[in-house]
């Protein structure tokens, strides 16, 4: 994969991120949120920032 292929997927997994922060925040706002997409959500998370820290490490190593 080139830089540009890895700069666009790095971008792009930071606004799944974020977009499932917003997720989670919304959620929690609600009077009775679900406990159990909030622990969806979080471990989407988890398993997106994994993702970003390898295409992280790619990048930089220039791959």
């Amino acid at each position: 994969m080139s830089k540009r292929k890895f700069r666009k997927s790095v971008e792009s997994i930071r606004q799944q991120i974020n977009k499932h922060h917003q997720k989670i925040a919304d959620e929690q706002e609600k009077a009775i949120p679900d406990e159990g997409l909030i622990s969806y959500w979080q471990k989407e998370i988890s398993g997106l920032e994994k993702s970003l820290a390898r295409a992280e490490k790619r990048l930089r190593r220039g791959k």
